[in-house]
């Protein structure tokens, strides 16, 4: 499976594995040579928390080279009255008789939690290139579905969102 990106993704994640070539990476091997100089490694806590720092780091960067790599670039350019990537929508579910407020981004920066809905999720696919006014069912599974209308699409742009860690 690839993961959807903008070229804005991207560019972040980019940012990130030169940091932590340039700067992550030279403070771990500096903690590192900094352990094993204090003697005996079989007992040694700080030797070992060293290691493991920097592996994850290691790690870090050999996954972000991977996902631009195998990366599906997707254009986060939507009409001006339709939803699309880094726009806020505000839907209103009829089954709750609420409506909700979410922001579409690419799979790497979804995050329910802070109203980030991935445009791989089915509420995502569901509002994806859709107009005010729309009515569109929401796909759970194939047993359950949901109908929701369209009430607001707002153009917000993209904020400095973090790409998330794993």
């Amino acid at each position: 499976m690839h993961n959807e990106l903008t070229q804005s993704d991207i560019k972040k994640m980019e940012e990130e594995i030169e940091y932590r070539k340039l700067v992550v990476r030279k403070n771990a091997i500096r903690a590192v040579q900094e352990a094993r100089e204090q003697g005996d490694l079989s007992e040694n806590f700080e030797y070992y928390a060293a290691k493991k720092d920097k592996n994850k780091n290691e790690s870090r960067i050999r996954y972000l080279e991977r996902m631009i790599r195998t990366a599906v670039v997707v254009s986060d350019d939507s009409k001006e009255d339709e939803a699309g990537i880094n726009n806020t929508v505000t839907v209103y579910i009829e089954e709750d008789d609420m409506e909700e407020s979410f922001k579409l981004v690419t799979t790497m920066r979804g995050n329910s939690l802070k109203g980030l809905i991935s445009i791989e999720s089915p509420m995502g696919k569901a509002v994806l290139g859709h107009k005010v006014g729309d009515r569109v069912s929401v796909k759970v599974n194939d047993d359950y579905s949901y109908d929701v209308i369209i009430r607001k699409i707002e153009n917000t742009g993209e904020e400095n969102e973090k790409i998330r860690s794993f």
